[in-house]
Formats: C-alpha cells, sequence, structure tokens
C-alpha cells in the first residue's frame, strides 16, 4: 500500500469531507447529551432508559468500529466511510422521528453501526492522505477544524430546544442531513488508490462477541437486578472474543499491535480520561437543567469553551507533540482536566453554575486542547502502513467503550448517591432536598472523573518522549 492513496491536490477536500463526518460525530454526542432532559420528558424515559438512548449508540459504536476499521483496510477506506455516513444519516432521521424510548434506543443503535464505520474512516483517511512526517500536524488540523465547526452545535440546538419544545430537540438530528450529504460529494473520486486489499476476510465472529459481551456489560452496569449470571457471561464473551481474536486468521483486533508501547498505553491513557470527559458531560446538563435553574441554551455555555479551546489549541498542540512527544503534552493536559473536575466536585453542592461550572469546564477544555490532537498522532504513528484504519478503529473503540462504561457505571453512582426520594436523579424539581440530593450526585460523578483523569496524565507519563 503506497504512503498516500490520492493527489496531493486532493489532500485538503479529503481533510474537510473527514472534517463535516467528524463533526456529525461531535455534534450528536454534544446536542444529545444537553437534549436528555427535554427528550426524557417527551418519551416518558426513565434515567435507566435515558442511559440506554446514550449506551445503544455506544454500545454498537464500540462493537463495531473495529470491524469498520478493518473493512476500512479490507475494502478501500473511503468506500466504507461513505457507506457509514448513509448508514448514520438514516439512523438519524429515525430519531428525529421516534416516539417512545424503544424507537430512540432503536434508531441510535442504527446510528451506532453507521459510526462504527464512518469514524474510523475519518482519522485514517487523513493519515493515509499525508506523509508520515507530516501526519501530526494534519491530525491537528483535523482535530481543530473539526470542533471549531462543531463549536456553534450545542448552542444551536440548546436554542432550539430551549424556544423550540419537543419539536426543537427533533430538529437538531436534522442536522446530520446536509453535513452528511456535503462530506460524500467532497469525497466522491478523490481517492482513486484506495483500493484496499482485496481478499482479507472480515471477522464476523469476532464482531457477534464482542457485540454479545459489551451488551451484556451494559446491561450488568445499568439494570440494577442484574446479578452474578448476566456478570458472567459477560466476561466469559468477552474472554472469548479476546481468545478468538489470537487465532483469527483476519482479525478485528491483532493483539500483536499492542507490543508497541506507545500504542499500548495511549489505549490506556484514552480509555480512563474518555471514561472521565464522557461521564461529566452526560451527567451534567441534568443536573445544570433539572436542580440548578438552567436552561438549555444556557448549559452549551459549559460545552462552547471546551470546543473553541480543542479548535484552537489541537493545531499547535499537534506540531508540539511531533517536536517533543506526545506523552508530555497527554500528561500535562490530562493534569488540568483532573484539577477542573476537582473543582466540580467541590462547587456541585452549591449549584452555582455560571460563577463555578463553566470557568472549570473552560479549564477542562484548556487541558483537552493539549491532549486531543497528541494522543490521535501517537495511537496513529503506532501503526504501519495499510494498518491505520486498525489502528484508527482500536483507538475509537477503547474511547466509545470508556463512555459507554461510564454512562452506565455513573449513573448507578448518581442513583445511589441521590437517595431514594422523589423525583429522581435528571428530572425538574425546586426543593432544597431535590438540590442538595443532585449535587451529592453529580459531585459523586465528578470526584470519580477527577481521580480518572489524573491516572491517565500518570500513564501519559511512560511515554513522555517523541512518538517517531
Amino acid at each position: 500500500m503506497p504512503v498516500s492513496f490520492c493527489a496531493e491536490a486532493d489532500r485538503r477536500v479529503i481533510l474537510w469531507a473527514a472534517i463535516l463526518a467528524s463533526s456529525m460525530g461531535f455534534i450528536d454526542s454534544s446536542v444529545t447529551a444537553i437534549a436528555m432532559p427535554a427528550m426524557r420528558a417527551a418519551l416518558h424515559a426513565s434515567l435507566a432508559e435515558a442511559q440506554w438512548i446514550n449506551t445503544a449508540y455506544l454500545l454498537a459504536l464500540s462493537a463495531l468500529v473495529l470491524v469498520g476499521g478493518a473493512a476500512g483496510d479490507r475494502f478501500g477506506i473511503a468506500r466504507v466511510f461513505v457507506a457509514g455516513i448513509w448508514i448514520f444519516v438514516a439512523g438519524s432521521l429515525a430519531c428525529a422521528f421516534a416516539q417512545d424510548a424503544g424507537q430512540m434506543i432503536a434508531a441510535r443503535t442504527v446510528k451506532g453501526i453507521g459510526a462504527a464505520l464512518m469514524v474510523p474512516g475519518s482519522m485514517a483517511m487523513v493519515s493515509r492522505a499525508w506523509p508520515r512526517q507530516q501526519r501530526g500536524q494534519a491530525l491537528g488540523m483535523w482535530a481543530a477544524a473539526s470542533t471549531m465547526t462543531t463549536a456553534l452545535g450545542p448552542v444551536l440546538g440548546g436554542a432550539l430546544i430551549t424556544w423550540g419544545g419537543e419539536l426543537g430537540w427533533r430538529l437538531i438530528f436534522a442536522l446530520n442531513l446536509p453535513l452528511g450529504l456535503a462530506a460524500v460529494w467532497l469525497i466522491r473520486g478523490r481517492t482513486p488508490g484506495d483500493i484496499g486489499r482485496p481478499g482479507v476476510r472480515v471477522d464476523a465472529t469476532g464482531a457477534v462477541l464482542a457485540s454479545v459481551g459489551l451488551g451484556l456489560l451494559a446491561w450488568a452496569l445499568i439494570a440494577p437486578g442484574a446479578g452474578w449470571p448476566v456478570w458472567t457471561l459477560a466476561l466469559a464473551a468477552l474472554a472469548g472474543f479476546l481468545a478468538w481474536e489470537r487465532v483469527a486468521p483476519a482479525p478485528m483486533l491483532r493483539l500483536g499491535l499492542f507490543r508497541n508501547r506507545v500504542l499500548a498505553v495511549t489505549n490506556l491513557v484514552t480509555l480512563v480520561l474518555y471514561f472521565a470527559l464522557n461521564g461529566v458531560m452526560f451527567y451534567l446538563p441534568m443536573a445544570a437543567v433539572s436542580a440548578w435553574g438552567v436552561s438549555e441554551l444556557e448549559v452549551t455555555a459549559a460545552f462552547l469553551p471546551i470546543s473553541v479551546l480543542i479548535g484552537l489549541l489541537s493545531a499547535p498542540a499537534g506540531r508540539m507533540a511531533d517536536r517533543w512527544g506526545a506523552g508530555v503534552m497527554m500528561a500535562a493536559g490530562s493534569g488540568l482536566v483532573a484539577c477542573a473536575y476537582a473543582g466540580l466536585w467541590l462547587a456541585a453542592p452549591g449549584g452555582a453554575f455560571w460563577a463555578h461550572v463553566v470557568p472549570l469546564t473552560a479549564l477542562a477544555g484548556l487541558g483537552l486542547g493539549l491532549v486531543v490532537a497528541p494522543l490521535t498522532a501517537a495511537a496513529m504513528q503506532g501503526a504501519e502502513d495499510g494498518e491505520q484504519g486498525a489502528a484508527s478503529g482500536i483507538n475509537n473503540a477503547v474511547a466509545r467503550v470508556a463512555g459507554m462504561v461510564a454512562v452506565a457505571l455513573l449513573g448507578r453512582v448518581a442513583a445511589r448517591a441521590y437517595g431514594p426520594g422523589a423525583p429522581g436523579f435528571g428530572l425538574e424539581g425546586d426543593t432544597a432536598t431535590h438540590l442538595a440530593a443532585t449535587g451529592a450526585a453529580f459531585g459523586s460523578i465528578a470526584l470519580i472523573a477527577s481521580l480518572a483523569a489524573a491516572t491517565a496524565a500518570v500513564l501519559a507519563l511512560l511515554v513522555a518522549r517523541p512518538v517517531s
């Protein structure tokens, strides 16, 4: 496989196609979190159903993103990327018309399948289009432009929900349609060298074992009544998946990749850091809207600094990672995130959104701005040419599994910290008891997230040297 599968003149166009596709994922994650209180009310969804609305997407994405990355290497990254966009857009339209929590969960599953094909192709196309010595900067540009493109997504979503009610949150899913069409149009005919590797099989057995294992794990974490049989089956399926990957003729997860120290540690950093990020950003809007007197539009003030700072800092952080190594940048950024979430733990009982929460989420955004591009570059640098799809799939799978586990596990933490009283965490109430219980619940989430981010900082120091 050649170093680059496209003409130099097409690189910028491919970059923008990848940015638009990434924007759909970024918008979906942030806007769904902001819309969740309104969606719960309209769909009459319980806290467990709200967790499943988010988890269904992450479960499908986590279980199949490795297949998506491997399928890109097999059939051509651009071809699989475009197929993923179409499925993602179809799932988005189904979300817009969902009438109850069950339909929304099913539509979110379809979106996850599409994202599993689309997401790894986004990073892999950028990585393969640029020569190795320029990939850090190119991936930094991708991360920066993707987040800048989506910076107004949560604001627009918050405005639609605040002023449009139920129609507003349904309309936010339609944002994916023009973005998807534009990405498909841009990529058309731009990758003639992307021929894949004919004859290589895709690991369907591994996909089934991963789906069953992760699905049972999510069930065990979310369902209060799930006992040891569910845990046993989940762990057995996941162990079977790893055992199969060792002997599979075309494994979706080539375990040999983890012999590369940088790639292995980078994925551990991804696991614990994205656990922290997803847990806080999913449950923060619930706490703010239900107990702190904040509207969906106002709560976007906690998301916007993160998007803007990642966008502004990712390109220079990518250049610094090329020069000094990704580990130092990841450690510094993760440390700032840990400090920010520790501050949220202390501030949660007061519910002072503008005075405390927004500045602290901005500090987390500063840390993430230092992490995102170096993390991406390190994950991709560990792969040889022709395996960027697999490496991208692994890193994305780790990030999505982290998000799935965070939402499932921390939901139980929040419910337990809130206590048995009405109305419950994430549902609106105006009593002093509800405010105190919500503060305790979100504070518990923020404390665990802070410890996870601190762990990411320590792990990143293990690769505090240039990745090249």
